[in-house]
């Protein structure tokens, strides 16, 4: 898989960031290469379409719901390509209107994401988008959110797995990433 390999090839590491023994990996340069950025929108594109819409009763995603931040990059476009609609999931207090919340661990405490109460109709069909998913606490948080609407979680799309940490298992529904790290 081409487009694969060119992904990953523009991901920098930076050793020791955000504090000593993490090595972060950036998808930033991907988006200052505007066909690279194409080729990640159009693989992400292209497998929702060949997989997880046939995980949908309606063979359509009605939702995409991205995670605060880097999930606001990648979730609009392809929202946008799919002809459904994008619903943020944000740090408590950063949204209007009335909200419903969810927490989650972190490894030096708990933090809480907050949806608008009406942006998901009970029976619709979501994926969660974000760029990577490591002990998995945003994600679960994010799949509680759309629970409580009613909502049906098809997937979690990621840029980057941290498979080490084993996050996918406490998750409600498949797990997709096109970068898999063991470090």
């Amino acid at each position: 898989m081409a487009d694969v390999d060119l992904i990953k090839s523009r991901l920098t590491a930076h050793p020791d960031f955000p504090k000593k023994g993490i090595v972060f990996l950036d998808i930033f340069p991907i988006l200052r290469e505007p066909s690279v950025f194409e080729a990640l929108i159009s693989h992400l594109e292209q497998h929702i379409n060949s997989h997880t819409i046939a995980l949908s009763p309606t063979k359509k995603v009605d939702v995409i719901v991205g995670l605060d931040a880097r999930g606001f990059l990648l979730g609009p476009i392809l929202a946008l390509r799919l002809g459904a609609a994008f619903v943020p999931v944000r740090k408590a207090g950063k949204l209007p209107g009335q909200c419903i919340q969810a927490s989650y661990e972190k490894e030096y405490g708990t933090d809480s994401f907050e949806m608008q109460a009406d942006a998901i109709k009970p029976g619709q069909t979501v994926v969660v988008v974000d760029d990577l998913i490591a002990t998995g606490g945003s994600a679960k948080a994010a799949g509680e959110l759309v629970e409580k609407l009613g909502g049906k979680t098809l997937e979690y799309i990621f840029i980057i797995e941290l498979l080490f940490l084993k996050a996918s298992s406490k998750l409600n529904a498949p797990v997709y990433s096109i970068v898999q790290s063991e470090d």
